[in-house]
């Protein structure tokens, strides 16, 4: 890339595409493209084709998304399928239309099977079932896949799929009915400190494993992999470390200061037993993630708005 190329960067209030328009700005890229929902409705092919056609852009990043925690992806499943299938055919169809080249697709580690094999390997997509928690979210997301590696081979594009794991930093959603898990402790931490509450109750067993993946840790591998001119198959972005979130519920509360127990409710789902990606292509590729998770915790933690 270079740094008088025109970068959309979809979703740039969320916290992936906020992340990648840090990283662009650090990285000296000044002709970077955002919309807001005023102003482009993702989920209008026409408004979405007009746009692209408009302004082609030399590069495209996909970050915007319908996301939420296990609850949000449990009852609202026609939502999440639908409205991820709209953004993203909206946006790699109107790409290509546009003449668009270079185009980064963001997707979700839950494209994996819910039993494969650990670590996660990229080869291990549509080798099993699906956990059915997020079902139709993941499905979505490997229609994405799909959807830009048969414009590759169809039309010789370079649209590039890329699967980070479970991410958390500035501009997270925060809100527990719809949130993940790790900024939900971190708010429901801060809340029982604050009431001087003798416990915090953590959802499920605590005996699921889990990895996690500062948002700027990922937003720089996004970018690098671009600045290296990636166009090969799908890569997996994580720490290639993981802990239980009996763990991460313990590191959540020494980072909030609340000193009471954690409590946890068996009655609420575990979800996958177990996520930790193989990171070993992008690994090849020359990047590796620099964030510790104690110090990312503390840095979402001083950022996070539920604090003003």
């Amino acid at each position: 890339m270079d740094t008088d190329s025109k970068i959309f960067v979809t979703g740039h209030r969320g916290m992936v595409g906020s992340a990648l328009v840090r990283r662009l700005h650090a990285g000296g890229y000044a002709n970077i493209l955002t919309a807001g929902r005023a102003d482009l409705d993702l989920l209008d092919s026409h408004a979405v084709h007009a746009y692209l056609a408009r302004e082609k852009p030399d590069y495209l990043f996909i970050a915007a998304a319908k996301v939420g925690g296990i609850q949000a992806n449990n009852l609202q499943r026609a939502d999440f399928i639908y409205q991820n299938l709209m953004i993203e055919a909206n946006l790699i169809h109107g790409a290509h239309l546009a003449g668009v080249q270079r185009l980064m697709f963001l997707g979700s580690s839950c494209i994996y099977p819910r039993d494969c094999p650990q670590p996660i390997k990229e080869e291990y997509l549509l080798t099993g079932l699906l956990e059915q928690t997020n079902e139709p979210y993941a499905i979505a997301k490997i229609a994405g896949i799909k959807l830009a590696e048969s414009y590759n081979r169809q039309y010789g594009r370079q649209y590039v799929s890329v699967m980070p794991t479970n991410l958390y930093g500035p501009n997270d959603n925060y809100d527990l009915a719809s949130s993940h898990v790790l900024p939900a402790l971190l708010r429901k931490a801060h809340e029982a400190r604050l009431r001087g509450d003798e416990s915090c109750v953590v959802w499920g067993s605590g005996a699921p494993r889990r990895e996690f993946l500062y948002v700027d840790d990922l937003a720089d591998a996004c970018v690098y992999l671009m600045e290296q001119g990636y166009d090969g198959d799908l890569v997996n972005i994580g720490t290639g470390e993981d802990v239980t979130i009996r763990e991460l519920a313990e590191m959540v509360m020494a980072t909030v200061g609340f000193d009471g127990r954690i409590d946890f409710d068996m009655s609420k789902p575990d979800g996958t037993p177990r996520k930790l990606l193989d990171v070993g292509r992008l690994a090849a590729l020359g990047w590796r993630a620099r964030t510790p998770l104690r110090e990312g915790l503390r840095l979402a933690y001083e950022t996070a708005p539920f604090r003003n």
